[in-house]
């Protein structure tokens, strides 16, 4: 099959302006590997080649967009070479938009497109064609594939996807400054033709910003954008498809591009001078006002600091971040009378500066700010302000002048001034003050040693207005005078040997005295007039302000005199000289050949030694506690003994239980007496000789044969002698006592003990085996119902006969 074109379509076709194409190639194969081409037929003969059936191989149609014709567009043709034009081939297509958008002529083979096509919906459609028998519709060659491409027409403008755009740039940016770029998008092919190149245009703001006409970018047309003067522009962009020419499409889009700061605007402060006004009064710290500096810039570019460049001894300024205002504040305290009027240079300096626009100015401002102060009453000042120390001899006389305080009225009126003594300071009233003169004087004596300085405080107050009162803080110091003699540190006492040396030193002394002269201390040692008749020892002046005593002869002798007693004069430097006479006590003792002291036959003096009130109560709360934690320990020893006994005899009594009889089997509920169990061991010690043991600590059977009477009841009563049984125990219990090992603590003892002979004999059953025909278990049924079910098992007969 092979498409089918005639001459007078192909010049329709250029007329409408309109292309459609089919190219086709014809193929053969051989069984020889090779290939022929052509319209061409072959002999079949006996040649080497054998010729097989011809195929199609479809490459694509084309169609034109936006057909606005009123028939259907014809697309091109398809044909088979077996086609002789006599009908009996029919032709079909499948695959996008068959039967649709593209029919076939099923006899001709005519495609046609019945729908306006868009190539920027769809570029391409891709069919199959087939060729069948229209009889049988057998398909006469395999089916092929076509493409039926949509040509483009420029039926699509540029559009700007992104727009509107939003860009930035920062001020005063050299010309040609990149800004930002804008793209426009065109729907048409860009590989045919002219229709998607597209170049760019400003329509609106071109003298301010240009754009490359093929990039899209935009950048800069001047060199002096000022934010301060406009701070955004609003451009109007145009894209143009066909590369500009004419018939081209176009679309455009707004940028809008914002003009970032730079710090090129210095703070300014709107006025040149600032007037406050502020009380003399106030304390350091105080705001005295506020001013601020205006910057043209924006963001971190108006940051400033501020700082005092005169007038800073009184005042100091601040800057309050928040708000970027300077706080002008009160450095230190302002008087009115001294200075009434300040003037204060501010400056204002930003804290960012930008190096490149360093050139265009000094970035600083300055303003003055002038501060006034106004008056204010204020309380009296003392001269001097950090008190005063005044001195006063120790022996003044009552009455007699201290010192005299000064203070006056700051203010320009000048008040009087009137002066107290602040009593808290001086309860005793040693000091008194003149209200009008502040002179200090004496109320009482003074006495450096009890009290060498005394600090009071002196409140001065206004003569009209005594809430305008201050303090200040006197200190007087009393100056000592020679009034205390001198005195011997220490009660002295010295020892010597018997044997000691003339010339030995033995003791050295040394005085105090209470005075403190200002020249300091010079004391002489002298002995007493009483003992200048001394022979024994001297009185050796160190000049140090202390004296050695030495040994005047030798051969000492303890029996004769053991202590000696040295009356010394001590006398210090004056004015006026003061004396007093100390003793110093020396002992004579019995060394060794080196020296040591011995022995001593000096007077002892006994001291008595007292408790005081609260070491006698704490010592007999101790001995009370020592008592009662006795009494508790015995206590408790006593109780614990005492529940142990109760609980062996609690044991003994109730839980242990014991008895020698034998019941009837677990059938015989009613043939013992359990009261039986409680008396079977409770023998009375004592009883009448006349009536014998008690019946009812006896056994059952014992009792019944004592009931009896007669000779038999006594002879029952012979067999039931438990004489036996306490002797036995006796010994028992006597040999637990002696025996060591055991607990030493009441114990219960258990024993089998029968006796020498029972009245119901020997029940063995060893015994039993051996014996039977020789034994008579008659007996047994006397022995009383309890016995019954044993006297069975023994003596059956004799069970039967009572029976019956």
């Amino acid at each position: 099959m092979a498409p089918f074109w005639a001459a007078g379509a192909w010049t329709l076709l250029a007329a409408l302006g309109l292309l459609s194409c089919c190219s086709f190639n014809w193929s053969e194969a051989s069984r020889t590997s090779s290939t022929t081409s052509g319209g061409s037929k072959q002999d079949e003969g006996a040649s080497s080649l054998e010729r097989v059936k011809r195929g199609w191989v479809w490459n694509q149609f084309f169609v034109v967009e936006e057909y606005t014709g009123t028939e259907p567009l014809y697309v091109g043709k398809i044909h088979t070479d077996s086609d002789e034009g006599e009908g009996n081939i029919k032709y079909t297509i499948s695959g996008e938009g068959a039967g649709t958008i593209f029919i076939i002529d099923e006899l001709t083979g005519d495609i046609h497109a019945t729908e306006r096509l868009d190539r920027e919906e769809k570029a391409f459609y891709t069919l199959r064609a087939q060729a069948r028998d229209r009889l049988s519709n057998d398909p006469l060659e395999p089916e092929s594939e076509f493409v039926i491409k949509v040509q483009d027409i420029n039926d699509s403008e540029p559009q700007f996807l992104e727009g509107p755009y939003i860009g930035s740039v920062a001020e005063l940016s050299p010309i040609g400054t990149s800004v930002m770029k804008v793209t426009a998008s065109d729907a048409d092919d860009p590989t045919y033709g002219s229709s998607a190149r597209v170049i760019y245009s400003v329509l609106d703001g071109e003298k301010f910003f240009t754009v490359d006409r093929h990039t899209g970018i935009i950048i800069t047309a001047v060199a002096d954008l000022d934010r301060e003067t406009q701070d955004r522009y609003e451009l109007v962009v145009k894209a143009t498809d066909m590369a500009g020419q004419m018939g081209g499409l176009s679309g455009s889009t707004t940028v809008t591009i914002v003009i970032t700061d730079v710090n090129d605007n210095p703070p300014r402060f709107p006025q040149k001078m600032y007037q406050f006004s502020v009380s003399e009064g106030a304390a350091v710290g105080t705001p005295v006002g506020r001013v601020i500096a205006t910057d043209a810039d924006m963001g971190e570019n108006t940051d400033m600091s501020y700082l005092i460049k005169e007038g800073g001894e009184l005042f100091k300024v601040t800057t309050d971040v928040e708000t970027q205002e300077a706080v002008v504040s009160i450095k230190k305290p302002l008087d009115f009378e001294n200075k009434r009027t300040h003037n204060v240079v501010v400056e204002a300096v930003n804290k960012h500066v930008d190096p490149r626009f360093v050139d265009l100015g000094s970035f600083r401002d300055q303003t003055i700010v002038r501060v006034s102060v106004s008056d204010v009453d204020e309380p009296p000042i003392f001269q001097p302000a950090d008190g005063t120390v005044m001195e006063v001899q120790e022996d003044a006389k009552v009455g007699a002048l201290v010192g005299i305080v000064t203070a006056r009225d700051p203010d320009v009126k000048n008040k009087p001034v009137r002066f107290s003594i602040d009593r808290t300071t001086d309860q005793d009233m040693i000091f008194h003050i003149d209200p009008d003169s502040g002179a200090i004087r004496l109320g009482k004596i003074l006495d450096r040693e009890t009290a060498g300085w005394h600090n009071i405080t002196v409140k001065a107050v206004e003569a009209d207005n005594h809430t305008m009162a201050s303090f200040s803080a006197v200190s007087i110091r009393i100056l000592d005078v020679n009034d205390n003699p001198p005195e011997l540190a220490t009660p002295y006492e010295a020892s010597i040997c018997e044997d000691a040396k003339p010339g030995q030193l033995i003791h050295t002394i040394s005085v105090v005295d209470k005075d403190e002269p200002q020249s300091g201390h010079r004391f002489y040692f002298t002995l007493a007039p009483g003992a200048s008749s001394n022979h024994h020892f001297t009185l050796w002046d160190v000049k140090d302000n202390t004296a050695g005593i030495r040994t005047q002869r030798s051969g000492f002798n303890r029996h004769e005199q053991n202590v000696y007693f040295l009356p010394i004069l001590v006398v210090d430097s004056g004015p006026p000289s003061l004396s007093s006479t100390g003793t110093l006590t020396i002992h004579v003792c019995g060394c060794d050949t080196e020296g040591a002291i011995q022995s001593c036959n000096a007077t002892a003096y006994v001291m008595s030694a007292a408790l005081s009130p609260g070491a006698l109560i704490a010592l007999l709360v101790c001995m009370l506690i020592l008592i009662v934690l006795v009494l508790l320990i015995l206590t408790l020893k006593r109780h614990r003994k005492g529940q142990r006994m109760a609980e062996d005899e609690e044991d003994m009594r109730d839980n242990v239980i014991k008895y020698n009889d034998e019941g009837g089997g677990e059938q015989d509920t009613q043939a013992y007496d359990m009261s039986a169990l409680r008396n079977l061991y409770d023998f009375p010690e004592a009883k009448s000789c006349d009536s014998g043991p008690d019946i009812r600590s006896l056994p059952q059977w014992i009792q019944a044969n004592r009931v009896g009477g007669g000779a038999e009841g006594a002879a029952a009563a012979a067999t039931a002698d438990f004489s036996l049984f306490k002797g036995y125990i006796r010994k028992k219990v006597e040999q637990a006592d002696a025996d060591l090992s055991v607990p030493p603590y009441d114990s219960f003892q258990t024993y089998a003990f029968e006796g020498t002979s029972s009245p119901a004999l020997s029940l063995s059953s060893i015994h039993t085996l051996s014996t039977t025909s020789e034994q008579d278990f008659s007996y047994l049924s006397d022995w009383g119902p309890r016995f019954r079910q044993l006297a069975g098992y023994y003596a059956p007969g004799n069970l039967e006969e009572e029976c019956s």
